[in-house]
């Protein structure tokens, strides 16, 4: 085996006269190269855009969110919730109640899911860092007691609002527990509240949500002060997510027996999310693997007409006592080599043009983004299937191609 390798390796630094071979031979090694480049750097900025992404589900929605599996609300007192705070791994955890609401303003209207939210909301998630314009003040009321909201960015274009704007936004919540009654004040509860900023956060959130105080919407649903609708949980770096949400959930069990608890993990709560990532990564991969495979069509070119120039070189290798197995296996090493190489320098370019792009941010997105260039992140798993993939592609076709072409010149 090493001296075949050997021989390999001697024809692949061998200098090289100008011919059509060596010009193919040249081709493939460049067509590899540039598939193993596209490779890392699509699947890089692919991670990039998948963890913006992710950070950005994650500043709205908690590491566990709690709520009843059937009906909308539940009652957590204050003993209870002080007993899930004191849970090992747990760092906070702060009640919402969430309802849908008619918000007009000035002759506009639109449906928006409020978010009514405590003050230990805030520190865990940090929503508030997440303003595109205007101050967060959620929970603040002004001179004449009317409160304040923030809304998503959607929401708040299509209602048609501006900074300079100093009207109230009415919002409307059907009473609960009455029928339909003949005037709106019998309809709904309503109440008036300022815009005092908007977020962007992601397309689905920013078209639905509006964030306000918890006692807000408590009010506009006759809720009591322990009623919520979910319980949101923040955890501590080192806690077990499966532990910690076992123990929340025997906790909320032995309390409040008459209700079944369902806790999810941010993957659980954002489902749709998660399975469209992992289905577009792996279109990816097959989509990228079928570009490779047809590029190593010039790698299957260049090894026939390399092994049919070599003829002369393979009788003397039989002379000298190879059998013709191990001369195909020498021109299957070189093969190797050649994908090796072309895939070695290609994620070496690929690593180059990422870290240049992690570093000064060289292509950028434009200033309506919320990040102005490319995120990209390089991960070790890529760099090693990349590998995997474009040298059993390379392989097969070397291989095959070797297999299938006759080493030695045939008699007339």
């Amino acid at each position: 085996m090493r001296y075949r390798l050997l021989i390999a390796w001697r024809y692949f630094f061998a200098r090289r006269h100008k011919s059509v071979v060596n010009i193919i031979s040249r081709i493939s090694l460049g067509g590899i190269t540039v598939c193993a480049f596209s490779l890392i750097v699509v699947l890089s900025v692919y991670n990039g855009i998948g963890d913006l992404t992710q950070r950005l589900f994650n500043v709205f929605d908690p590491e566990l969110l709690i709520d009843a599996a059937e009906g909308k609300s539940f009652r957590c007192d204050k003993k209870t919730l002080a007993q899930l705070r004191t849970t090992d791994g747990v760092a906070e955890v702060s009640q919402l109640v969430e309802e849908k609401a008619w918000a007009t303003y000035r002759g506009q209207q639109a449906i928006v899911q409020l978010r009514g939210i405590d003050g230990s909301y805030i520190r865990q998630t940090g929503l508030d860092t997440l303003l595109a314009d205007g101050a967060w003040m959620v929970g603040q009321k002004d001179s004449g007691g009317i409160e304040h909201i923030v809304l998503g960015g959607e929401i708040y274009y299509r209602l048609g609002i501006s900074p300079y704007s100093n009207a109230p936004i009415q919002l409307f919540i059907p009473r609960r527990g009455t029928g339909i009654g003949t005037t709106m004040d019998e309809a709904f509860n309503s109440s008036a509240v300022y815009p005092s900023g908007y977020f962007v956060i992601q397309q689905d959130i920013d078209s639905r949500y509006a964030v306000c105080d918890i006692s807000l919407i408590r009010r506009l649903l006759d809720y009591d002060d322990d009623v919520c609708t979910a319980l949101s949980v923040s955890l501590t770096s080192r806690a077990s997510v499966r532990q910690v949400r076992q123990t929340l959930l025997d906790k909320l069990g032995q309390a409040y027996p008459d209700i079944t608890f369902r806790c999810r993990d941010r993957m659980e709560q954002q489902p749709l999310y998660y399975k469209v990532f992992r289905s577009e990564r792996l279109a990816i991969y097959i989509i990228l693997s079928l570009i490779t495979l047809v590029a190593s069509l010039t790698l299957v070119a260049s090894m026939r007409l390399l092994v049919i120039d070599k003829r002369d070189d393979s009788a003397t290798l039989r002379a000298l006592g190879l059998t013709e197995h191990a001369i195909r296996q020498v021109y299957v090493w070189q093969g190797a080599m050649i994908t090796a190489a072309g895939c070695v320098t290609g994620l070496l370019l690929g690593f180059a043009v990422c870290l240049l792009q992690q570093r000064f941010g060289i292509v950028k997105m434009g200033e309506n983004f919320v990040t102005t260039s490319f995120p990209v992140a390089m991960r070790g798993i890529d760099f090693l299937s990349v590998f995997l993939i474009v040298m059993a592609i390379g392989g097969l076709a070397v291989i095959t191609t070797v297999r299938r072409t006759s080493v030695f010149r045939t008699r007339p």
